[in-house]
Formats: C-alpha cells, sequence, structure tokens
C-alpha cells in the first residue's frame, strides 16, 4: 500500500513499517522458508510500488502472482490483518494493470532478445561451456562483429560457427586457434538449447524495455513473467533472468537521486543466480547490483535465506524482510545467526530467536531510515495483499495478454536477413563458382581430348595420304616400266629389222642384242626416277 510518499509493507503494533521511496532504489531482500509469506510479502510490494506509479518486473514462479489482474476476495485472515492492524478504510480490494509475459510465448507475450544482444558471457554460461569453448564462443562473436554480421537467433550462430570451423585456417593468424572439438562442443549445445525453447526466445522483435515503462490511470505496469516452465532448468532461468538485470543497466541513463524509482526488478529463487556462477560473471552481477541504483532501479532478491547471497551483493540490500527459517541442523543453525548478524541490532530481542519463531505473515523488518542507514529490527506483521491471492484461469490469461497494447507488436515472430541467410548466399555462390569452375575444368578437358583426336586424325590422314602417294608412285612405276619395256622391244625389233635388211643372219643377231641393250637402258634410266 503506498500511503504518504511511502511503501507500506508492515505493521509493528501501532507504527507503519514503510521503504521511503526516496530509498526504495537502494534494493533489498525477503527471505524465508518456504510457505512463510515471502510470496505475499512480493506482492504487497509490487502493488504499493504499482500504486506510487513505479513500474514493476517479477518472475512468477508458481503461477500465483497471475491474479494481480484482478481484485482480491474477501477472506476470514485477511480481514483479521486488515483490522489487526488498523487499516481500515485504507484498505480495498482492486485489479492492477498487469501484462503477461512468457519467454515461449504460451502464457503470455513472447519476450525476446537476439543472440547478440545477450552476448557470449552469459550465453557461455546458459551452455555451461569451459574457459577454453567460452574462448571459442568469443571469437566467433568477435568475427561476426568484425564481418559486420548480425546474431539475432540460434540458426545464425549455428552458420557462423560452421563458417568459421571450415575458414579456420584463414582467421588463425589474426584471432588463434579454432579448435573443432570445441566448435562442436558448442554446436551440441546450442542444439540442446534450442529443445528447451531457445529457438522461440532468440529471435525478433526483441524485447524493447522500455516498453517495460508504463504506466496506467497513473499505476506503474506489472510486469509478470511465466516462470513456471523454464524454472524447471534453473540455469536458464537464472541466466535470463541475469541477462534482464543487465539489459537495464546497459540501457538506462544516469539519473542519479530520485524522490522514487523509475523501475523496481524483483529475482525470485535468486540463490539460483550465483549458483555455479563463474568468477568473472559474478563479478559482473556484483557491478551490476551496486551502480545500478544510480540509473533509478531497485532490486530485491527473494530467496530462503540470506546466505544464498554473497556477502559483497547482500551489503548492497538496504530494505529487508526476513520470514521464518528452521534450525534443525546445525548448518541451518548457522545460517540464522548469520542472517541475525546482517540486521542492526533491537536491544528488545534476540533477533536470530525470533527468525526462529516467526509465524506464517509474520517478519523481522529493517528498512532504511530517514539518515539513510538501516532502521534497527522490528518484528512485524505484513500487510494483506489488495490482488487477487491466487491463480487466474486460462480464459482470463488470455483476455489480458490481448487487450494488451503491446501485442501486436510482439506477437508474431520476424525472420530478418541476418548472419545465416547471408552465409547461405555465399555457400550458394562457392557452390556455383565450384561449379562454374568445375565445368570449365571439364571443357577445356573436353578441348584437350577433343584436340588430341584431332591431332591424331591428322596424322592418320597424312600417313594415308603417304601411302596413296607411294601407291601412286608405285603405279606410275610400273606404268612406265611397262611402257618402256614394250617400248624397248619394239625398238629392239626395228633396230634388228633394220640391221637385218642389211647384214643377213649376223645383223638379225647384232639387232637383237642392241635392242636388248636399248630397253635395258631406257629401264634403268626410268627407274632412277624414283
Amino acid at each position: 500500500m503506498y500511503k504518504d510518499n511511502e511503501i507500506w509493507v508492515a505493521s509493528d503494533g501501532d507504527a507503519k513499517l514503510c521503504i521511503k521511496s526516496k530509498y526504495a532504489n537502494r534494493h533489498g531482500l525477503i527471505a524465508g522458508a518456504t510457505g512463510t509469506g515471502k510470496t505475499v510479502t512480493l506482492k504487497v510490494m509490487a502493488e504499493s510500488f504499482s500504486d506510487a506509479g513505479v513500474p514493476v518486473f517479477l518472475s512468477d514462479i508458481k503461477g500465483d502472482l497471475s491474479g494481480m489482474c484482478r481484485p482480491g476476495e474477501e477472506k476470514e485472515s485477511i480481514s483479521k490483518r486488515v483490522l489487526e492492524l488498523g487499516m481500515g478504510e485504507d484498505f480495498s480490494f482492486k485489479a492492477y494493470p498487469t501484462i503477461f509475459w512468457d519467454i515461449f510465448g504460451k502464457k503470455g507475450l513472447p519476450l525476446r532478445t537476439t543472440i547478440s544482444e545477450f552476448g557470449p558471457m552469459l550465453l557461455a554460461k546458459l551452455l555451461e561451456l569451459n574457459q577454453i569453448q567460452s574462448d571459442i564462443l568469443n571469437i566467433v562473436f568477435k568475427i561476426a562483429d568484425d564481418e559486420g554480421l548480425l546474431l539475432i537467433d540460434l540458426k545464425d550462430l549455428k552458420s557462423m560457427l560452421n563458417y568459421v570451423s571450415e575458414n579456420a585456417a584463414e582467421y588463425k593468424s589474426e584471432y588463434g586457434n579454432i579448435a573443432p572439438q570445441s566448435v562442436n562442443a558448442i554446436m551440441r549445445g546450442l542444439v540442446s538449447l534450442g529443445d528447451k525453447g531457445g529457438d522461440i526466445f532468440f529471435g525478433e522483435p526483441a524485447i524493447d524495455i522500455n516498453d517495460w515503462f508504463v504506466t496506467k490511470d497513473g499505476k506503474g505496469m506489472i510486469n509478470v513473467l511465466d516462470a513456471t516452465t523454464i524454472i524447471n532448468d534453473p540455469s536458464i532461468y537464472a541466466t535470463f533472468m541475469l541477462w534482464m538485470l543487465a539489459e537495464l543497466f546497459e540501457i538506462m541513463p544516469e539519473v542519479g537521486d530520485l524522490d522514487k524509482p523509475k523501475m523496481v526488478f524483483f529475482f525470485d529463487e535468486a540463490h539460483l543466480l550465483f549458483k555455479d556462477t563463474p568468477k568473472a560473471l559474478l563479478q559482473k552481477i556484483e557491478q551490476v547490483v551496486k551502480l545500478i541504483r544510480s540509473k533509478g532501479i531497485g532490486v530485491y532478491f527473494i530467496t530462503q535465506n540470506p546466505s544464498d547471497i554473497p556477502d559483497e551483493v547482500l551489503a548492497q540490500l538496504g530494505n529487508k524482510v526476513q520470514h521464518a527459517l528452521r534450525a534443525y541442523t546445525p548448518a541451518e543453525q548457522k545460517g540464522i545467526k548469520a542472517a541475525a548478524q546482517s540486521y542492526r541490532v533491537n536491544p528488545d530481542f534476540d533477533t536470530a530467536e525470533i527468525i526462529t519463531n516467526l509465524g506464517i505473515g509474520e517478519a523481522v523488518v529493517s528498512f532504511i531510515g530517514d539518515d539513510g542507514a538501516p532502521a534497527m529490527v522490528r518484528k512485524a506483521k505484513v500487510l494483506p495483499p489488495q490482488s487477487y491471492l491466487g491463480t487466474i484461469d486460462d480464459m482470463m490469461r488470455a483476455t489480458v495478454i490481448s487487450m494488451s497494447d503491446l501485442a501486436g507488436k510482439y506477437k508474431d515472430m520476424v525472420d530478418r536477413d541476418s548472419a545465416y541467410e547471408f552465409l547461405q548466399r555465399l555457400q550458394i555462390e562457392m557452390v556455383q563458382k565450384q561449379e562454374e569452375e568445375r565445368q570449365a575444368e571439364l571443357e577445356q578437358k573436353e578441348a584437350q581430348k577433343q584436340e588430341k583426336l584431332a591431332q591424331k586424325e591428322a596424322e592418320r590422314q597424312a600417313k594415308e595420304a603417304e601411302k596413296e602417294e607411294k601407291k601412286k608412285k608405285d603405279a606410275i612405276k610400273k606404268g612406265v616400266a611397262s611402257v618402256a619395256g614394250t617400248a624397248a622391244g619394239t625398238i629392239g625389233r626395228q633396230i634388228g629389222k633394220a640391221i637385218g635388211k642389211t647384214g643377213g643372219k649376223f645383223g638379225s643377231s647384232l639387232g637383237g642384242n642392241l635392242g636388248a641393250s636399248v630397253g635395258r637402258g631406257i629401264l634403268s634410266t626410268l627407274f632412277k626416277l624414283k
């Protein structure tokens, strides 16, 4: 409940215990065992901030925060608490302006971001990569950035991993060795992440953080993230919540001290954020928590025991509500003692003893006082919520979602041109080029083959021509020889006849011999013409 510029959370007898609006960005803690009233305290705070015109973001682990969109109902326990705390006319049941979000888009507007905005550090935590694999992932992001390639969704990053791996030799001199084993490990992680819903979470339109800073009729919008599904995979839940916190830190400008926060962020199951977190990331968290308050953002962690929060972070939490803790083991007793020591001592009671004996809806409380320092711890009873305490049905949820002004903006996923499409085109161009080179090579081989065949055919034809020429010469020789022989015989006979007429028998013999000699001389001369 918001009254007199203060967030009224609990009462100690007649005294109201309130978070002062100007110190609400000093962060806070709601702790306690299961079933002791943490959810009610969270609702009361969120409602009060909304009444103050401060937007709120919170995660709904069990589904019972969805009732903020409808008025509460009269119950004996609530009526008794209202009377007991003297709330009178200050209390009334009412609904609060609510927007439902869901990274799977089933129980709220789809809450998406891009791979580039999420960044390699958080992605490495989400994929549970070792240091070498994380370094490789950083290199891939760096190459994509250097080459102007947008990493929007999982298929973009997968394509980029394949591309870098295939061209590792070219990148080695500038970026270092890119081991295929590490690339394969990252790829397996991405496949698993896609099966868990990563292919829905990573995409566009990405959430515009400014859409959380909305008021309606003077009340701050209560942004409820349905976490009933993702809480089954704590690493996804914790990393996702950390991303949102980091986004707020990166985007919001410095504003200094304000009369009230620009936004309050509730982080339920906060112990998951710090579990198995790499040192570098833990330092980043501590930095964000320390510095984000100067940007007008208050962060409130909800967990079972304050010891779940690292000391460096716990020291930044000025507004604390501690519900009951149970001490059945030495470790639990130690935890209670540590929790008690984190409060400013009240000489009227033993804080550790009180913590173990608190009833449902009771708490020890310490908020920052007028002097800017935590006030002395007080035992108090938390106010009842004004909105509905419980879950809503699917029809009402669907109605609230469809009536949201942001439904048209985030409902449908958009797949614009990014690294995947670019690398696909590049691959097609490479294939086409390879095909063209292969075709040119085949054509060159075919031309060489045809050239060799033509050369062989020319050689064959030359040999055939030579043969024909030889045949012609042989035929000419044979013809000439025949003619020459006939001519020689004729000449010889004619010479013989001439001699015979003059010489008788002797002349006839002489004429024959002379004719034969002349014939041989002619033939010898013709054969020398070859």
